[in-house]
């Protein structure tokens, strides 16, 4: 396709990942050279050939073939177990660390990352027959995330609010709660994920009003440096008729129930 670049000009522009330096274009030519590499470098092959980027809170699941998470996960225990030494942890005699790297990778793969590696979740969607055009509010969806700054937990809850039109898709109820831990299992910015899972709402739902509100806790505060373990972070993203509608605005806001137990 004219203009497009070709996987060999952009694997001009890969990087060996100890020396920072670029790697020859030629090491990619063939697929044999290719199935030779560490699976997260044939991952990363795949996406820079298709410009695509892939930071912290991307999806890459299109990118990954089959068998290759359970190559990556080998290769982050591998990884994870030169940083247990590296923090002069003596896993060989220690019981309680032998399998610590193996947990760890399987961890950030399997489960808190998950929303990187993993398709979508299947949403059946259903057309709104009975054409309702009435608010609606789904939450407080639990939701768990980790800050991409400092790799630490980030707990919280999210209220979402719909304002239907006749054109609009209808979802069921749990489908909002597997679309927003999908979005929100990567590491991530509070900001950054609650527009993320806006964008995938609106384009499934194709609303006339679209209202997110997340409240969290983040451990990068109570754990470590200033270790307040009071503070928490609010945040929302208002589109269509919310962003609009001041009393529609009001409406959603006054109807969230935001008491901790």
């Amino acid at each position: 396709m004219a203009g497009r670049a070709t996987p060999d000009a952009w694997a001009s522009r890969l990087f060996d990942m100890a020396t920072l330096k670029p790697v020859p274009s030629r090491l990619f030519r063939s697929d044999e050279e290719l199935a030779a590499l560490p699976a997260s470098e044939r991952i990363r092959y795949r996406l820079v050939s298709a410009g695509r980027r892939h930071h912290a809170n991307d999806n890459i699941a299109a990118f990954v073939r089959e068998g290759e998470l359970d190559e990556l996960k080998a290769e982050v225990q591998a990884k994870m177990q030169e940083v247990l030494r590296s923090l002069v942890i003596d896993t060989e005699s220690d019981h309680n660390t032998q399998e610590t790297a193996k947990r760890v990778a399987k961890m950030y793969v399997d489960e808190v990352f998950r929303g990187r590696y993993q398709p979508m979740p299947a949403v059946t969607e259903f057309p709104n027959v009975e054409r309702l055009n009435e608010l609606m509010i789904v939450g407080p969806i639990t939701v768990r995330s980790a800050c991409s700054h400092h790799i630490c937990p980030i707990f919280g809850k999210v209220w979402i609010g719909i304002l239907p039109n006749e054109h609009s898709n209808l979802i069921g109820l749990s489908k909002y709660a597997r679309i927003a831990d999908w979005v929100m299992s990567r590491p991530q910015i509070q900001e950054e994920a609650v527009t993320m899972l806006a964008n995938e709402l609106q384009e499934r739902v194709r609303p006339d009003g679209l209202a997110i509100v997340m409240e969290a806790d983040h451990f990068c505060m109570h754990w470590r440096g200033v270790k307040d373990a009071e503070s928490a972070m609010v945040n929302s993203v208002m589109r269509g008729a919310f962003l609009k509608d001041a009393n529609l605005r009001r409406e959603f806001l006054s109807l969230l129930s935001r008491k901790k137990p």
